[in-house]
């Protein structure tokens, strides 16, 4: 069994992401407990990455960040080392192909393993090219997540069939950030995935205020957030975590008091 699934056994799951390193990798630290200490179910760590095609200004901006302050794959390897003493909620990686294929992709996912890694999110990677990493990812139990965004019902079945941990289900055409109103029919696309698959969907991109998260908890099995907690960092860096643990409160209950158990 995933163990990403265990994020979504308690009800709807709040999944959220920080990017490693911004403004340094003990902040983001911090950051991880305060959210998991709020109710957080799984984190998303962003590994930094100069062309970070699928996201906003906002998490662009985190990226360049972190990476002045030299945040390396390697840095962050050891910082999940450290982290996994005591968080113990399931955590995946999102980043790009290329860090993987620059890093050794093998390496990469033996690496995920031996830290006790849950899930890999590539935005950039294809269905039609995921065969480059699926096989190491299925070698080395990490589960390959797949991203869907509003497309045909042909599409969404397809990439539903295969998907593995949870399915992401992107709101939005565009790329990461906050929207004032989410106009995609996501009841569609959920229902569509659900009648391909059992694993859980996961609405991300563009949510950021309580009300977006009760409305697409639901819709959905759970919600995801990531320029509203960056922007907290890039505001309050430091001593952004105690302001990371209020917001994520907030959005958790929200998602929690949007359906009846």
């Amino acid at each position: 069994m995933s163990n990403i699934k265990k994020a979504f056994e308690k009800g709807k799951a709040f999944i959220a992401f920080l990017t490693c390193g911004d403004p340094d990798l003990e902040t983001t630290a911090d950051a991880v407990r305060a959210a998991v200490e709020n109710g957080a179910d799984l984190i998303e760590l962003g590994i930094p990455f100069s062309d970070p095609t699928a996201e906003g200004p906002v998490i662009q901006a985190a990226n360049v960040r972190a990476l002045k302050g030299g945040v390396t794959t390697d840095k962050i390897f050891d910082f999940v080392r450290k982290l996994r003493r005591d968080v113990r909620v399931p955590m995946v990686f999102m980043t790009y192909a290329n860090p993987v294929f620059s890093y050794g992709a093998e390496k990469f996912l033996s690496v995920c393993r031996e830290i006790e890694m849950d899930g890999l999110i590539l935005p950039d990677l294809p269905y039609e090219e995921k065969g480059e990493f699926q096989p190491l990812c299925r070698q080395y139990g990490v589960d390959l997540v797949s991203l869907v965004a509003p497309a045909s019902e042909d599409r969404i079945a397809m990439i539903a069939r295969e998907a593995e941990g949870f399915l992401y289900i992107v709101s939005s055409l565009g790329v990461t950030g906050v929207r004032s109103k989410i106009t995609t029919d996501i009841a569609s696309m959920v229902s569509v995935a659900r009648q391909n698959t059992e694993i859980p969907c996961a609405v991300g991109f563009g949510i950021s205020t309580p009300e977006q998260a009760g409305h697409m908890a639901e819709l959905s099995d759970g919600v995801i957030v990531g320029s509203a907690i960056v922007r907290l960092l890039e505001k309050y860096g430091r001593e952004a975590p105690e302001y990371i643990g209020r917001y994520v409160k907030s959005m958790k209950c929200s998602s929690n008091n949007s359906f009846t158990y």
